[in-house]
């Protein structure tokens, strides 16, 4: 009976709202629609909708799975300080890390879903009815600790709120385990990811051992960027009180993460560029072009610029601890990480292909149109899981108590 008015009363309130919440609601709709058109082309003609290739038969989706992947992990640089370090501040808002990772983990299998074309596919990834190929598929490792991280994230926020709601004291020691069992979890998505690309030897643009922890280090930093965001929304519209010193912390975690990746990419560049072996070539595509084949140059040096600047900016502790600039690091760098793996990853590792031919590709309407509609789905969860969440832990107990209060409320005549 509680788990059932837990679930109507969740239906609730995220049906009710100010203008703003409906007017968000409504774009969210809209970019939805717009981009199910065009997976709705792809569906009817195929991957050949695309400008996906033989010779790049791995682009947009891919890229964007790879950065989603990271966002995921991000939740952990909450987690840490939080459950390990038992930082009081940081662990009144942890939960909404381990939501946004819920979140792009499932717009994660959204982009696995499009990127094999026909998604009655997708059954054969699935353990006992399809052919996972587990343990010696690369992608049925990756598939399966995605799926481990959703699980052991859902169950962790869907037990904290529903004790909350029916006022009972949460299981420390069952959400204790999930938490710390959630941060080994929170590497391995990212490490095994890496070893999608880097287990390809005829692939040498990836062929790196410093693959893994460039993922994991860009991670760091991507995902705590949504999330210095998404902290000043919530406490500027709900009643959610986060300390300014939350917002310094993860921004000094942040600065440490991108040392570290720059760190990594600068020894990369001194090992390709300082031994000039023929693999070379795409390393030279991705920053310089090669002859009038110019097209991701821009992008590579827009990527490097943007990540560049947030690093200075949250080096300093001056520039660090003021909001505007702050904020405007976190843009930059959350820039920086999704062109980086959107563009700056994938396409060099198929440019020139293993033929020494260039075909050049750009993402498609399609693709983008297919894009958005994954990002709109996941916002959208987002949006659905953070209110339901707000409403539990600072609206009150009684969610169906709560939508019917706001409801008198509306319908009172207002006083002159």
């Amino acid at each position: 009976m509680n788990f059932l008015r837990f679930v109507t009363g969740s239906i609730r309130i995220i049906l009710h709202g100010k203008k703003n919440y409906y007017y968000w609601l409504g774009f969210l709709l809209l970019l939805l629609l717009w981009g199910a058109s065009g997976y709705a082309k792809q569906l009817n003609e195929g991957l050949i909708a695309t400008h996906m290739r033989d010779s790049v038969s791995w682009a947009f989706y891919i890229g964007n799975f790879t950065f989603l992947v990271g966002v995921a992990a991000a939740a952990v640089m909450l987690v840490v300080p939080a459950y390990v370090y038992n930082w009081k501040p940081i662990k009144e808002v942890v939960i909404f890390g381990e939501l946004l990772a819920v979140s792009a983990v499932i717009m994660c299998i959204g982009f696995i879903m499009v990127d094999i074309g026909n998604p009655q596919r997708f059954w054969h990834m699935l353990p006992i009815l399809g052919t996972l190929n587990f343990p010696r598929s690369m992608l049925s490792w990756d598939f399966f600790v995605l799926f481990i991280y959703l699980l052991v994230n859902f169950i962790v926020v869907s037990h904290l709120l529903y004790s909350i709601f029916i006022k009972k004291e949460y299981n420390k020691s069952l959400v204790q385990a999930l938490v710390l069992f959630s941060i080994p979890m929170a590497v391995s998505i990212h490490t095994v990811t890496a070893f999608l690309y880097n287990a390809l030897p005829a692939r040498p643009y990836w062929n790196s051992a410093l693959l893994a922890p460039r993922f994991l280090a860009s991670a760091f930093c991507s995902g705590p960027a949504i999330l210095l965001i998404l902290f000043q929304i919530l406490r500027k519209y709900t009643k959610f009180e986060i300390q300014d010193k939350v917002l310094w912390k993860i921004a000094e975690y942040m600065v440490y993460a991108m040392s570290i990746y720059l760190f990594f990419s600068i020894a990369e560049f001194f090992k390709e560029f300082y031994s000039d072996t023929e693999h070379i070539i795409f390393w030279k595509y991705l920053l310089f072009g090669i002859g009038n084949n110019r097209e991701i140059v821009f992008y590579s040096w827009s990527s490097i610029i943007m990540g560049t600047a947030a690093f200075f900016l949250y080096l300093i502790p001056t520039t660090r601890k003021n909001l505007f600039t702050m904020n405007i690091g976190a843009i930059l760098i959350y820039a920086s990480v999704y062109i980086e793996k959107g563009i700056a990853l994938v396409i060099p590792g198929f440019t020139p292909d293993v033929l020494g031919q260039f075909y050049i590709y750009t993402p498609s309407m399609v693709e983008i149109k297919t894009a958005v509609m994954i990002f709109a789905l996941g916002s959208l969860l987002f949006t659905f899981l953070v209110k339901i969440a707000i409403a539990i832990l600072f609206e009150g107990y009684d969610i169906t108590a709560l939508v019917r209060k706001k409801a008198s409320k509306e319908a009172q005549p207002a006083v002159a």
